[in-house]
């Protein structure tokens, strides 16, 4: 399998700071109360809610936030597609588990290894289902609480993390804590620090032939054909 290299250098449009997001912490709520809570903001996506054995934590999405999700989310897309790769979505999701007295929304997940298991489900059960195989968290602000831990106790291999700046891939391992690896179990090819340039700001290119020179990119990487000469590829 061949391993996709760094893109050629881009130059990024002029980023203003990214806007504060804000984080609000309530103790002594009750599992019941949680799920009454996700109920009444069952449609509001930009308010991530996180529950962890009796203390609630709602988060505002920034725009910078909500766009790195959406340029990671489809940066996977065009790599499962072009590297015949299954994937089953699950965006932001909430995945809850009463008998651990914990709950969240990842910020977009997948299944891949288990794909086959969940494939057309349109629902979740922690009896019956696996958790994805693979979820991202956006981390241009730090969540209050320990959403790692969660993720561990939900029994999340794999968990992708961006700051806006550097991707780090994190597995779990026996001990049930995450170590950083170099390569993607579910993308094995892929070095993490190649992808950074195309999740960068760029007031050069649109967002669709950002897409379409991403996946030209990716398939250059396959064995048999050129290598990428040319730049100005980031997705915007």
């Amino acid at each position: 399998m061949s391993v996709l290299t760094a893109p050629p250098a881009v130059r990024p449009a002029s980023q203003p700071p990214v806007e504060h997001e804000q984080h609000f912490v309530v103790g002594a709520i009750d599992w019941q109360s949680y799920l009454t809570i996700g109920e009444v903001f069952r449609d509001r996506p930009a308010i991530r809610i996180t529950y962890d054995r009796g203390t609630v934590e709602f988060m505002t999405t920034s725009p910078a936030h909500e766009k790195y999700k959406h340029w990671l989310g489809q940066v996977i897309h065009t790599m499962a597609d072009e590297l015949n790769v299954p994937i089953e979505p699950g965006g932001q999701m909430t995945f809850q588990r009463a008998d651990l007295e914990r709950g969240l929304e990842p910020d977009q997940c997948y299944w891949i290894a288990n794909e086959a298991r969940v494939r057309g489900r349109m629902d979740w059960l922690p009896d019956r289902d696996p958790p994805p195989d693979l979820v991202i968290e956006i981390e241009v602000s730090r969540s209050a609480l320990n959403r790692m831990a969660i993720y561990a106790a939900l029994g999340c291999p794999e968990v992708w993390r961006f700051d806006g700046t550097t991707l780090r891939v994190v597995v779990l391992g026996p001990d049930g804590t995450y170590q950083e690896v170099e390569r993607s179990p579910s993308f094995p090819a892929i070095s993490p620090s190649a992808l950074v340039p195309f999740l960068q700001p760029n007031d050069q290119v649109d967002y669709l032939s950002a897409i379409r020179a991403f996946r030209t990119w990716v398939r250059q990487q396959l064995p048999g054909q050129p290598p990428a000469t040319s730049g100005g590829n980031a997705i915007p």
